[in-house]
């Protein structure tokens, strides 16, 4: 069944499509009808539009939405920096090492002493944010809902959240969001929204995409259908809270620093809204896969969700890919994925069970691993072992697991947190995953070498095989070092 079973109920309504332009309002004639800033918006709303592309955008592309307000944003007092000395989190303001070791995490800790904002960790990036350019991966676990007069947004880019532990109920301008282990949610740079924890510790991970926006992956000869399809996104209905008297601060990530602003009303007033620029959420058990059905297997770019394009054609600044539940049946094939290595950096995570292509348990849920570009992978040797002596008849893998994925041209680098004050990184990686490989090759007893040499060996070979092939040879003078010539 293409649903996951979650254990804690969905609360929220949605409207549901992915792209699509949606319009909500929580009081009935509070959308105005032909216009998106009339002179007096309807019930005394203030009109807002919130832009996450240029406004000259092509129309593919441009993501616009208006907001029909009680207050508009720009009412608030200055940006302060806050936590000016501990609060970093834009690549550029950390070493990175750029380094071509395969790496692999034990599981991240819980800390229960921190919220949402706090609890951001990056583990490594590449790009800039002030340049709109790149991405950063970051580990999230806090133990405490953040605080009620309280909103925090990005404006360094998308956030694309994977809860791995624990429940996310979210509260963004434009509607409520509950995002549970096996679903994903998108929340766009700008959109205010406020982290609840109501089932106690969370713990997951983050690609905070700073060029672009997330896109479907188009699907060429598949069709029209499969992979995650478009009306599997949900987008949140509008939900206001009316309060003008309060105090509120606002905390914006900006260039990976912490400011904050206060004022006296809610951020979380807009009673309307329609446009292409929301926050949304997916469950990945609805991902529908696609595979071989007679022998090999496809890239696994056929398990992309989302994916954010650079300008060079089929080449992405990140694709988020999951390796979900499905079948094999692939004759006389090596089933796991082969040895290879990527001009792309994967950076996997694990939300539940056992990745199929690893065994001894070393990549466990909360981990993860990271191969950059160019450095070599794949199944381990145990593995290997396995699947190369496997009877290959139809099986299923992966049942109670789920993998992902986050992948990007860029060469990505690993903060001093991520590669040692998290103190998570596997050092015999390596070793215990491809050490023990033996080589298994052998030259049957009769089978002849070929040289490559153009004298000798090879030249002779081809007089041999120009005699068995037409019974003549070689004609004219050859000279050393010079292949025959035949008629």
């Amino acid at each position: 069944m293409p649903v996951t079973k979650f254990s804690t109920p969905e609360k929220y309504r949605y409207q549901n499509g992915f792209g699509s332009y949606h319009e909500s309002e929580a009081v009935s004639g509070a959308l105005p009808i032909g216009a998106n800033s009339p002179q007096k918006p309807p019930f005394g709303l203030y009109a807002e539009k919130l832009s996450g592309t240029a406004f000259t955008a092509p129309r593919h592309e441009n993501q616009q939405t208006w907001l029909y307000k009680i207050l508009p944003s720009a009412s608030h007092s200055a940006f302060n920096e806050r936590e000016a000395s501990s609060y970093n989190t834009n690549p550029e303001g950390h070493k990175l090492h750029q380094i071509p070791n395969q790496l692999r995490w034990d599981p991240f800790d819980m800390d229960e002493t921190v919220d949402w904002v706090h609890s951001l960790k990056l583990v490594a990036g590449a790009g800039d944010p002030t340049m709109k350019s790149g991405l950063g991966i970051f580990i999230f676990a806090a133990g405490k809902s953040m605080e009620d007069n309280q909103a925090f947004y990005s404006a360094d880019g998308d956030f694309l959240i994977v809860p791995q532990h624990g429940v996310l109920d979210i509260q963004t301008e434009l509607g409520k969001i509950l995002v549970r282990p096996n679903e994903i949610c998108v929340i766009p740079r700008g959109v205010r929204y406020r982290v609840e924890l109501p089932e106690g510790p969370v713990r997951g991970y983050i690609l905070e995409l700073y060029e672009g926006h997330f896109q479907l992956p188009e699907l060429g000869p598949i069709g029209s259908n499969c992979l995650a399809n478009a009306r599997d996104f949900q987008a949140p209905v509008a939900c206001f809270e009316e309060d003008t008297i309060g105090s509120y601060t606002i905390l914006s990530k900006f260039n990976g620093h912490l400011f904050a602003a206060s004022q006296t009303h809610t951020p979380f007033d807009v009673v309307a809204w329609h446009g292409l620029y929301y926050p949304y959420k997916y469950d990945l058990g609805r991902f529908s896969v696609i595979g071989s059905i007679s022998f090999d297997h496809p890239d696994p770019s056929i398990f992309t969700v989302l994916s954010a394009p650079s300008p060079r054609v089929g080449t992405a600044i990140a694709d988020f890919v999951i390796f979900p539940p499905r079948w094999l049946v692939g004759e006389d094939t090596f089933r796991p994925p082969w040895y290879h290595r990527n001009t792309m950096s994967e950076f996997m995570g694990l939300i539940g069970g056992e990745y199929d292509a690893k065994t001894g348990g070393g990549f466990k849920p909360a981990g993860a691993s990271l191969h950059n570009i160019m450095s070599a992978h794949g199944p381990d040797s145990g593995t290997h072992e396995k699947a190369s002596n496997a009877e290959l008849k139809p099986m299923k893998v992966g049942e109670g697991s789920m993998a992902f994925m986050f992948e990007s041209c860029l060469m990505v680098g690993v903060t001093e947190w991520g590669l040692k004050t998290c103190k998570k990184v596997q050092e015999d990686y390596n070793e215990e995953s491809w050490t023990p490989l033996e080589a298994h090759f052998k030259i049957p007893e009769g089978v002849r070498r070929i040289s490559n040499l153009v004298d000798g060996d090879v030249a002779r070979g081809a007089i041999d095989i120009g005699k068995s092939v037409n019974g003549k040879g070689a004609t004219g003078e050859m000279e050393k070092g010079q292949l025959p010539h035949y008629t």
